[in-house]
């Protein structure tokens, strides 16, 4: 119950003393430049005065005007030294910042890479290369043994189609008559056919007839 009523904490602020350094070095520097612009718009206001004055005849007076002006002069030569010391110091700070976040950023590559050395040694590294050779090795003499069998098989069914071929040339040669070099007389084809012919047609004339 006590933790249903509890104030939750309030989330810890990013910014450091050096960020609240720089943000006030630049609103010091900021409040010169428009300290700058009023002196500036007040020289022009008291020069076009003097001339006024000189118009009229009041020396006196433009000369006060014009030693005003010279003191204003020195004003803005100094707010300009002071400008310029202001970012000096800015560039100094933010270049250091972003060295301290560097230096974080290899000290944290050290620790994360002496984290990967210490989870594998070189000795590990050299095991498993040779691990992985001696298998690449066995893997190719099982390729070659593979490959040598198969060319065997190959070479072997090559001969025995061809004694195949030559048993199956032989015993056809056997089997076959030897056919006559003379050539048979045409007359007995010619009879043998007309013959045939004639006892067709009498046996169909006896069909008919009965």
């Amino acid at each position: 119950m006590g933790s249903l009523f509890s104030k939750s904490k309030k989330p810890e602020s990013r910014v450091t003393e050096q960020d609240k350094a720089v943000l006030k070095l630049k609103q010091t520097r900021d409040k010169l430049k428009q300290y700058q612009k009023r002196i500036v718009i007040s020289q022009e206001k008291e020069r076009e005065l003097a001339k006024k004055c000189l118009a009229e005849g009041k020396k006196d007076k433009a000369l006060r005007l014009l030693k005003k002006k010279k003191f204003q002069d020195k004003l803005l030569e100094k707010t300009d030294n002071q400008l310029d010391n202001l970012e000096q110091m800015v560039q100094t700070i933010e270049t250091k910042q972003m060295e301290i976040e560097v230096m974080k950023g290899l000290e944290q590559g050290n620790d994360t890479l002496k984290a990967l050395h210490n989870i594998m040694s070189l000795d590990d590294v050299e095991r498993i290369m040779g691990d992985t050779e001696d298998a690449v090795a066995y893997q190719n003499e099982i390729d070659d043994i593979l490959a040598g069998g198969l060319s065997s098989d190959e070479a072997n069914e090559d001969d025995l189609m061809n004694e195949l071929e030559d048993i199956l040339g032989g015993d056809i040669g056997e089997q076959l008559p030897d056919v006559p070099d003379t050539e048979l007389p045409g007359g007995e084809m010619e009879k043998k056919p007309s013959k045939e012919r004639h006892q067709n047609v009498s046996r169909q004339e006896a069909l008919v007839a009965g």
